[in-house]
């Protein structure tokens, strides 16, 4: 077998890298004459009719040349074999057919130099071009200068770094001015990145204005940083276009966030957006299906199965807190069941019931802050709650109040956010989980006892909220047995659900105000007289005199249970 030196022109990762960063068993090493050492330079589509003989026998130096149409088995393949050899190609992707390829070739492909690989026949050829030029920018050491460390597609990382650099705010979006991430708000952000981040993407009429002066034009047409100026709306922006070849993945954006630009902010975004190629291919091909996957995992963390805590991106020996974000519209709860989807009961509301397009965005803009806010915060959607692993110091749950604290910067929308306990490790995450989506429930029932109409964002942490946390354990143990019993509160509120009266809304209303007549009467905004007969005749009815403590604790618990059921959807 003949052996060949790498011509010195060829430069690149090499083929074991490449083939190691797409997903295994996707293509598939038939023959390599040279091992997967050699060096690639660049995928491409050949076309065997196309091929010019005064190229010069290096005209595909370090090419993978995908030979779309060519069947492995079939006459032709030996001569586009034969042809890539010439020419220096590093490989040549076949489809393999129902036979294989023929042993012809194999004896050819092992007299040679160029590797060659087939295709894998549930496998497109657009998604192997994809993930093959995916990985050769992710192998090329340019393409990461000044963001070691970042994993790739970790565009909230990316948007905080150049932040530093620039001086000012940073948003990165696809070439539709959709909003995929942006820096940490350390200032309050001028009124057009508000909205861009409330809406997730730049407001249509500001996209047709800037379409209409030309400043899209100059920014798709230029490699170079084109400057927007500040005027008496907003401040001075700087822009970018990301490019792959030919190919415009995006665009970075900097803003004046509260003091002049950097000096170097130009010269700080052409290197931003050389290192920003690999995060917005790796975004654009495996981003979304690699996302789908790291929330399965972060689901199955919070049910208890540690096993997914690599997979969903949480460092084994390090401490976090877990944050849950509700979009309330006043609807009843329903249960987490890890899946993000319902049982009826909870969180897991699937999207469309009780999420509502304005409750999505919500949590879409909390997920992109909470990326932003903090490097190592892991995010999961559940209908419509989020949940945020949020990193913490040693037995500190400092970063998860400040998320909750800055949630009402960026929520147009009501939203109810809670804060479990630290968890040492990932084991103690269900738990933190729990304690967070009981605060949430505090949250929701608060909201439901403020009049229509004021009720606000909310956020808390669990050691706020332990006393009304702990009736709410204590409720859901009860529940189950009270409905088997029977006693002067059932008979009570089982008149209000079948005549209409309230006696029981009366009797709730006297123990949360201390049993004080005026208190009650003025939050009932009835009159303490009406009041008094009220509870005089819930005394003869049904025998409920809340001045007995066995009846007051009873009532207590009665009421408190019958409102939760009340508050479900589909409850008669």
């Amino acid at each position: 077998m003949p052996t060949h030196e790498p011509d010195r022109r060829e430069t690149g990762p090499s083929l074991e890298r490449i083939l190691g960063l797409i997903d295994p068993g996707m293509l598939d090493v038939v023959v390599a004459p040279r091992g997967t050492g050699v060096p690639v330079t660049d995928v491409v589509l050949h076309d065997p009719g196309e091929e010019r003989e005064d190229d010069g026998a290096r005209a595909a130096a370090g090419l993978i040349l995908l030979a779309v149409g060519v069947e492995a088995a079939s006459p032709e393949a030996l001569d586009v074999l034969r042809a890539a050899d010439r020419a220096g190609a590093a490989a040549v992707v076949m489809r393999p057919g129902a036979r294989g390829p023929r042993a012809e070739l194999v004896e050819a492909a092992g007299r040679g130099r160029t590797a060659l690989l087939t295709r894998r026949p549930e496998q497109g050829w657009t998604e192997v071009l994809g993930r093959l030029r995916t990985a050769l920018v992710h192998s090329d050491p340019a393409g990461t200068t000044g963001v070691a460390g970042l994993r790739p597609g970790d565009l909230s990382g990316l948007a905080n770094t150049v932040a530093a650099l620039v001086g000012g705010a940073i948003t990165i979006e696809d070439p539709q001015s959709r909003v995929l991430a942006y820096s940490r708000l350390d200032h309050e952000p001028d009124p057009m990145r508000r909205l861009t981040i409330l809406g997730q993407e730049v407001p249509r009429w500001r996209v047709d204005e800037l379409r209409a002066s030309g400043f899209f034009q100059t920014l798709w047409s230029t490699e170079d940083v084109v400057r927007l100026p500040a005027d008496d709306r907003y401040a001075e922006r700087l822009a970018i276009a990301v490019r792959h070849g030919s190919e415009v993945l995006g665009s970075i954006w900097a803003a004046a966030d509260g003091r002049p630009l950097a000096e170097d902010a130009a010269a700080a975004l052409r290197t931003a957006a050389r290192a920003a190629v690999p995060h917005l291919s790796h975004h654009q091909t495996w981003g979304l299906a690699a996302a789908r996957a790291r929330e399965g995992a972060v689901h199955a963390l919070l049910r208890g199965d540690v096993r997914s805590a690599r997979e969903a991106g949480v460092t084994a020996d390090r401490p976090y807190a877990v944050v849950v974000a509700e979009a309330y519209d006043g609807r009843g709860e329903e249960a987490y069941d890890g899946q993000g989807t319902s049982d009826g009961r909870g969180a897991g509301a699937p999207e469309g019931r009780g999420a509502g397009r304005a409750g999505r965005r919500v949590l879409d803009v909390l997920a992109l802050q909470a990326a932003a806010y903090r490097p190592g915060c892991v995010t999961a959607r559940s209908g419509r709650r989020l949940y945020v692993l949020v990193p913490a110091g040693d037995g500190e749950a400092g970063p998860a109040r400040t998320l909750l604290a800055s949630v009402h910067s960026v929520a147009r929308d009501v939203v109810l956010a809670g804060a479990g306990p630290v968890a040492a490790g990932p084991a103690g995450l269900p738990a933190s989980r729990e304690a967070a989506e009981l605060v949430v429930r505090v949250l929701r029932e608060r909201a439901a006892r403020l009049p229509t109409g004021e009720v606000r964002s909310a956020v808390a942490a669990y050691d706020e909220v332990v006393p009304e946390a702990t009736v709410l354990r204590l409720l859901d143990r009860v529940e189950p047995l009270w409905g088997s019993l029977a006693g002067p509160v059932h008979a009570m509120v089982e008149h209000d659900r079948v005549h209409g009266s309230a006696y029981g809304d009366s009797v709730t209303a006297y123990l949360d105000a201390s049993c004080d007549t005026g208190t009650a009467a003025r939050r009932l905004n009835v009159h303490p007289n009406t009041l008094r007969y009220r509870l005089r005749r819930a005394r003869e009815l049904f025998g409920v005199d809340p001045a007995d403590p066995a009846v007051r604790l009873l009532a207590e618990i009665g009421l408190r249970l019958a409102a939760r059921r009340s508050d479900r959807p589909g409850s008669p």
